[in-house]
C-alpha cells in the first residue's frame, strides 16, 4: 500500500507561484512599475490636468502641491513614477523575449499597475473634462455636433481646455451616449464623472488583452511579446487609462473585430468594428481591410465544396471575385449601418461628427508630418520669403492629405491576396493617418502600435517601437502642455528613450554597476542548455534543466495555448539582455571572477 504524497493544497499553490513569481526579474518588474504608477497618481494631484479650482485638493491639504516647491516636487514625482514604469515595462519585456514568463502572468500584471492610476487625475491631458461637457450637452438637449462646451456654461466648462471650448464633438454617437449617461449620474461633479468616465474605458482595455494575443497566435507570432508590447506599454497604460482617452474603448473594439473575422465569425467581427468607429472614426479604416479577410475565407470554404463535389462526381459550383466582393462588403456596410442607425436614433443625432473631424486642426506640434514640413519651410526660408506658419501649413497639410488618400487606396489594394497582407494593410494605414494627418498626439500611436503587435517582429524592430514609445511618453507635460517647443525636454526625452530601447538587448547599456561576473550565457541560449541535458549525470533529467530554467522552478505551461514555455526557444536567437546570465545560479561570485 504506497502512502499518499503530502501535496500542497490549492491555496497554498498559489500562495507558492504568487512568491516565486514576484522574487523572479519579472515580478520585481511588476512592483517596479507599480511603484511608478503609484508616484504618479500621488504627484498628478499636483502636476497633473487637475481642475481649475480644486476644493477637494484643499479639504485634503494636499492644494500646496499645485504651487511653488509643491509643484516641483510633485512634477519630479510624476516623472520620476513615469521613468520607473518604463524601466519595469523594459526589464519585463527582456524576460519575456526571453520566455521567462507567459502571457496568463502577463495579464496578472495589467491590473497591478493600473490599480492606482484609477484613482489619478487625468493625466497628460484635459481631454476626459471635454468629454463630460459633451455629454452634458446632449443631456441638456443640446447637439453635441452644433454647438461645442461654450453653450452649456458651468463647473464642467471651467476644466475644459480653451481650445475646444467652442469645438463640436468630433466622436461618434455612442461615446456621445456614453457621456450622457455618464453625466446624468454625476451631474456636474467633476471627480466622480471622471472616474466613472475612466471606468467605461476598462471593457476596451480587457478586450484589447483579449484579442492582441489570439490576432498573435493566429499569425504564429508570440502571444507573450504581442501583449507586452500593445498593453503593458506604458504608452497606452498611463495615456490611455492614466489620460482617461476613448481610444481604449476604440481600440479595443476594433482588435477584437480583427479577431472575430479571423476566426471566421465575420459578422460579429464586422459589427464590433462598427462599434469602435461609434466610438470612434479612425476604427472605421479596418473594415475595408476586413472584407478582403472574409473574402479569403469564403474563397477557401468553395474550393473545400468543390473538392468535395469532384470526390463526389457532381459539378463544381464556380464565384466570380466581383460577386464574392459584392456578398461580403455588402453584408459588412449592411452591419456597420445598422449599427450608426441605431445608435444616432437613440441619441438623437445626425452625422454631424464627420464634418467636427476637422476640429483637430486646431493642434500644432510636430508629431505630424505636415506640421514638420510647414516649420522647416518656414525657418528654412522665412528670413528672405517672410512665410508664415499659418498659410504654408495650410499647403502641407493639403499635400499630405493628397499622400494619405493615395496611401490608403494603394495599401487597400495591394491587401488583398492573404489575411496577412490585409493586417500588415490595416497597420500601413493606421500609421499613415497618425503621421499624415493635420495633428497628431502621443496616445494616437496606440492605434496602429495594437496592431502590429500581432506580428512577428524581429528585436531590432522591437528595440526601436521601445524607443519611440519611451520617447512619445516623455513628450508632453503631465498637466498635458506639449514640452516639444522646449529644446532641453526634447534632448532629455531623446536620451531616455535611447537608453530604454538599448536596454531592451542589454543590462544596464551605459555601464553604471561593476560587472560581476564574466561573460555569461545569454538567457536565449537556455534552449541550448536543454538540448545538452542528455548529456548530463543521471541524476540530472532534462525536465530538472528545464526547471531550473523556469521562474519558480516548474515548467511553466500557458493555459492560453497549452504549450510549455521558456525551454523550447531556437538556437541562435539574439539575447535580449545581452551579457545577463539566463539563470542566476551559473553566475561567479567577484572573487571567483577575480580569480
Amino acid at each position: 500500500m504506497s502512502t499518499p504524497s503530502l501535496g500542497r493544497s490549492p491555496a497554498g499553490t498559489d500562495r507558492h507561484g504568487v512568491r516565486a513569481f514576484l522574487s523572479g526579474a519579472a515580478g520585481r518588474a511588476t512592483l517596479v512599475g507599480l511603484a511608478g504608477a503609484a508616484l504618479i497618481t500621488f504627484g498628478g494631484f499636483g502636476s497633473g490636468s487637475v481642475r481649475r479650482r480644486d476644493p477637494l485638493l484643499e479639504e485634503m491639504h494636499l492644494s500646496w502641491l499645485r504651487f511653488g516647491h509643491g509643484l516641483v516636487l510633485s512634477t519630479a514625482m510624476v516623472w520620476i513614477g513615469v521613468l520607473l514604469m518604463i524601466a519595469a515595462w523594459v526589464r519585463l519585456g527582456r524576460e519575456t523575449l526571453a520566455h521567462r514568463t507567459t502571457v496568463s502572468r502577463l495579464r496578472w500584471v495589467v491590473p497591478v499597475w493600473i490599480a492606482p492610476l484609477l484613482l489619478a487625475v487625468p493625466m497628460f491631458s484635459r481631454d476626459a473634462y471635454s468629454y463630460l461637457a459633451q455629454g452634458a450637452l446632449l443631456r441638456d438637449g443640446f447637439d453635441p455636433y452644433a454647438v461645442g462646451p461654450v453653450a452649456n456654461p458651468g463647473i464642467l466648462l471651467d476644466n475644459v481646455s480653451t481650445v475646444w471650448t467652442t469645438t463640436t464633438a468630433p466622436y461618434g454617437p455612442l461615446f456621445l451616449l456614453l457621456g450622457q449617461g455618464i453625466t446624468s449620474l454625476t451631474g456636474d461633479n467633476v471627480i466622480a464623472g471622471t472616474m466613472l468616465l475612466r471606468l467605461t474605458m476598462l471593457p476596451g482595455l480587457a478586450l484589447t488583452m483579449w484579442a492582441v494575443p489570439r490576432i498573435a497566435r493566429h499569425f504564429g507570432a508570440d502571444p507573450a511579446v504581442a501583449l507586452w508590447l500593445a498593453v503593458l506599454n506604458p504608452l497606452v497604460l498611463v495615456h490611455l487609462i492614466g489620460g482617461v482617452h476613448n481610444e481604449m474603448l476604440m481600440v479595443g473594439l476594433m482588435t477584437a473585430g480583427i479577431a472575430a473575422v479571423l476566426g471566421h465569425r465575420h459578422v460579429l467581427g464586422m459589427g464590433l468594428v462598427a462599434v469602435a468607429v461609434a466610438i470612434k472614426a479612425t476604427a472605421g479604416i479596418a473594415l475595408p481591410f476586413l472584407v478582403w479577410m472574409w473574402m479569403q475565407h469564403e474563397r477557401t470554404r468553395l474550393r473545400a465544396e468543390n473538392d468535395a463535389r469532384r470526390e463526389r462526381g457532381e459539378p463544381t459550383r464556380q464565384v466570380r471575385t466581383l460577386q464574392l466582393f459584392v456578398k461580403t462588403a455588402g453584408i459588412g456596410f449592411a452591419v456597420f449601418a445598422a449599427v450608426f442607425v441605431v445608435s444616432s436614433a437613440v441619441a438623437g443625432v445626425g452625422i454631424g461628427w464627420l464634418t467636427a473631424l476637422s476640429g483637430s486642426a486646431k493642434i500644432i506640434n510636430w508629431l505630424s508630418l505636415p506640421t514638420i514640413l510647414a516649420h522647416l519651410v518656414t525657418v528654412g526660408t522665412g528670413w528672405f520669403t517672410g512665410a508664415r506658419l499659418g498659410p504654408v501649413l495650410e499647403v502641407t497639410r493639403l499635400l499630405c492629405a493628397v499622400a494619405l488618400a493615395i496611401v490608403l487606396v494603394t495599401a487597400w489594394w495591394r491587401s488583398r491576396h492573404s489575411e496577412r497582407s490585409a493586417l500588415l494593410g490595416i497597420l500601413v494605414s493606421l500609421v499613415a493617418i497618425v503621421i499624415l494627418s493635420p495633428a497628431a498626439l502621443p496616445w494616437y500611436y496606440s492605434w496602429p502600435l495594437a496592431v502590429a503587435a500581432g506580428l512577428t517582429m524581429s528585436i531590432t524592430t522591437l528595440t526601436v517601437l521601445v524607443g519611440l514609445s519611451a520617447w512619445l511618453m516623455l513628450v508632453f507635460q503631465p498637466d498635458g502642455s506639449i514640452g516639444l517647443y522646449t529644446f532641453p525636454h526634447v534632448v532629455l526625452a531623446i536620451v531616455a528613450a535611447v537608453v530604454a530601447a538599448l536596454s531592451l538587448r542589454q543590462v544596464d547599456p551605459l555601464r553604471l554597476r561593476s560587472v560581476t561576473h564574466p561573460d555569461p550565457e545569454p538567457p536565449f541560449a537556455a534552449a541550448e542548455t536543454a538540448s545538452r541535458s542528455a548529456h548530463l549525470p543521471n541524476d540530472t533529467s532534462e525536465a530538472a534543466v528545464a526547471a531550473a530554467n523556469s521562474d519558480d522552478g516548474h515548467t511553466v505551461a500557458d493555459p492560453d495555448d497549452g504549450h510549455t514555455v521558456a525551454t523550447a526557444i531556437p538556437e541562435g536567437r539574439e539575447t535580449a539582455e545581452g551579457r545577463e546570465t539566463a539563470e542566476p545560479s551559473t553566475r561567479r561570485s567577484p572573487r571567483e571572477v577575480s580569480t
